[in-house]
């Protein structure tokens, strides 16, 4: 970065008038405002420090990745505003450096962004008079912190390789739905025969007896949902649809776990708009979905815990958010939710949440999850109002300010 205008300027405070002085500020100014109407106007945000990593400048696009007050920001340090920024790292780096970024606030998106060292390059004369004494330094002023919003590309990809590991996944259920189904059977049938062998037996050796064979009867059943579960997360299977109450189904859904409502001592509330439409949905696997939802959301809880379940709808989709009080979700678990087997419970087989998106998504519909932990949790499924295609424009039809 040249310094040379503020330099001749400065060589020539002694030699002009106040009015030139004037002059050359109001150009400053000028020249300031717009480069910041410039900055304004691209979309990647921009953010630039001193050398100790302070907000100097940002433009319109930093404050709306990050969620930040403009005004509020100048002067201060830029990894007290954007937490989790490793700042000394990437100051210490000794050069440019590009990385990726997750941020999960104002909403979760992932950001590359560039940061370059800020150099000044200026001339020292020690003799006026000697051409031949003149020496240049260069000083690092601070650093400028350009970011692109690569959510969309990051997603995709996430997608094609979620896509590649389920057909390889698919594949393999195959085999072990084979594999494991026949033998559980074979015990099944085993166990039936022991258990009436155990029932002629009488006293102490009878009830232990009975006890082994109900714990390794439990242990098959787990067995066996495990494998029904890990069926239904990956193997495909096209939604039954019809027009459906989607109110009718979370009440459903709801009515299905009133025992452990009760037991848990579990408050939950319904808010649920009275005018929405029919949906074309498979109602069975809807409510598998909701049953999923609902059942982290107890677990989540444990005792006396409150659950809102709300509908609501914009001009495309039905909302249908569930909202509890649990202990919520780190950053760092956010980001595996949606992995197979990821769980972070005891006896949790990691399948629940993926199977809930994998419905959701052959209804064409999204679902998201925000979370801060300790403070609960939210998760919204969208679903479309009808088969999204294309609409066409009338002419001149744009969103412009030029009324």
């Amino acid at each position: 970065m040249k310094a040379g205008f503020l330099e001749k300027l400065i060589g020539r405070l002694g030699k002009i008038g106040p009015e030139e002085v004037q002059n050359y500020l109001l150009r400053l100014a000028q020249e300031k405002g717009f480069l910041e109407t410039v900055f304004n106007a691209i979309q990647e945000g921009i953010i630039v420090t001193d050398s100790s990593g302070r907000i100097t400048y940002l433009n319109d696009a930093a404050c709306e990745l990050f969620g930040l007050d403009g005004e509020g920001s100048i002067g201060k340090q830029l990894d007290e505003r954007v937490r989790g920024l490793d700042w000394n790292a990437l100051a210490h780096s000794g050069g440019p450096v590009t990385r990726d970024l997750e941020i999960f606030y104002p909403r979760n998106r992932f950001i590359n962004f560039y940061i370059v060292p800020l150099v000044i390059e200026s001339r020292v004369d020690r003799n006026e008079n000697a051409a031949a004494d003149d020496r240049g330094y260069s000083e690092q002023v601070g650093y400028a912190i350009i970011m692109r919003d690569i959510t969309e590309s990051r997603r995709t990809a996430e997608k094609t390789i979620e896509s590649e590991r389920l057909n390889a996944l698919t594949l393999l259920a195959a085999g072990v739905a084979h594999e494991l189904g026949n033998p559980l059977n074979s015990l099944n049938i085993h166990l039936q025969l022991m258990e009436r062998q155990a029932r002629k037996l009488k006293g102490k050796e009878g009830e232990e007896l009975q006890q082994s064979i109900e714990i390794c009867r439990g242990e098959i059943n787990r067995l066996d949902s495990i494998v029904t579960q890990f069926l239904r997360a990956i193997r495909p299977s096209r939604p039954q649809v019809q027009p459906e109450n989607i109110n009718a189904t979370v009440e459903e859904a709801v009515r299905f776990f009133s025992a452990e409502i009760e037991a848990r001592d579990i408050v939950v509330e319904t808010e649920l708009r009275s005018d929405l439409p029919l949906l074309r949905l498979d109602r069975n696997q809807m409510k598998q979905a909701f049953y999923n939802v609902i059942k982290n959301s107890f677990e989540a809880m444990r005792r006396r815990g409150i659950l809102r379940i709300q509908t609501d709808m914009d001009e495309s989709h039905v909302r249908v958010s569930f909202i509890d009080t649990g202990g919520g979700m780190s950053a760092e678990t956010l980001s595996h939710v949606f992995e197979p087997y990821y769980t972070t419970k005891g006896s949790g087989t990691g399948l629940g949440l993926l199977i809930v998106r994998r419905i959701v998504r052959e209804h064409g519909g999204e679902l998201a999850i925000e979370s801060t932990e300790g403070k609960g949790l939210t998760l919204t499924i969208r679903l479309p109002l009808k088969e999204q295609r294309v609409r066409m424009l009338e002419a001149g039809d744009r969103n412009t300010n030029n009324e």
